[in-house]
């Protein structure tokens, strides 16, 4: 039986955690490599430590790539210094003006790009095809451009038409929120501690930003305690 090959990208976040345990473990891929990149995000440290410990739980290869300049021309919050409004489950009701503060621009684009060099050059040298994922989960009406369905189908389009072979594109828990990606990870086995997703990038979880509030109300709805250590 051919084996199935997969590129998933990886931030060490709830999200991405989840996608790489469910490509290892329910879509029964044989070799993953997990793809992490730098670019300049103030918690990479942190996401670089879960993103590896996530390669070793999936016995998976972890991969880097440095996009510096992706972070000197962000304007994100993820990037540079600035405000950061400290918000309380009554500010989740509308996150579309808080969620345009940590956007950063082309960014699912640009990794998936890279991801598609990747495949490509993987190709060119072994003849073997990866299937390339990524942990993107329904974000609602106020959904960033590179992160919906439409986004994904285009990629895929693009995929075909610009590379040697086609290398699928796929983002299985697009469909789902928060609490469903908890339930379906505590299911496959995810040690949640060890994924971050904090947008601070502090030593713990900041507990504040829209990151960890929607990381917490995810816990709720999905009616699991939260191991997560926050500083507030």
């Amino acid at each position: 039986m051919k084996k199935k090959k997969a590129i998933v990208l990886c931030s060490g976040g709830l999200d991405s955690v989840v996608a790489a345990f469910y490509v290892s473990k329910i879509l029964k891929y044989d070799k993953i490599i997990v793809l992490f990149f730098d670019y300049g995000q103030k918690s990479v440290i942190k996401e670089r430590k879960s993103a590896k410990k996530c390669s070793e739980e999936v016995n998976g290869k972890f991969m880097e790539i440095k996009l510096p300049e992706l972070g000197m021309i962000s304007c994100s919050l993820i990037n540079k210094e600035g405000n950061i409004k400290k918000l309380k489950r009554e500010n989740l009701k509308n996150t579309e003006k808080e969620s345009a503060k940590w956007y950063v621009p082309c960014r699912n684009s640009v990794f998936l790009i890279y991801s598609l060099a990747l495949a490509e050059s993987i190709y060119m040298k072994e003849r073997e095809i990866y299937d390339i994922f990524l942990g993107l989960k329904c974000e609602g009406k106020e959904s960033y451009p590179d992160s919906t369905r439409e986004f994904i189908r285009e990629m895929n389009k693009l995929s075909r038409i610009s590379c040697l072979k086609e290398f699928r594109i796929r983002s299985p828990l697009i469909k789902k929120d928060k609490e469903d990606i908890i339930l379906l990870g505590k299911k496959l086995g995810v040690d949640f501690k060890n994924t971050f997703s904090c947008y601070v990038g502090g030593k713990k979880h900041c507990g504040e930003c829209l990151a960890c509030m929607l990381r917490k109300e995810g816990f709720y709805w999905a009616g699991i305690k939260d191991p997560t250590a926050y500083a507030v």
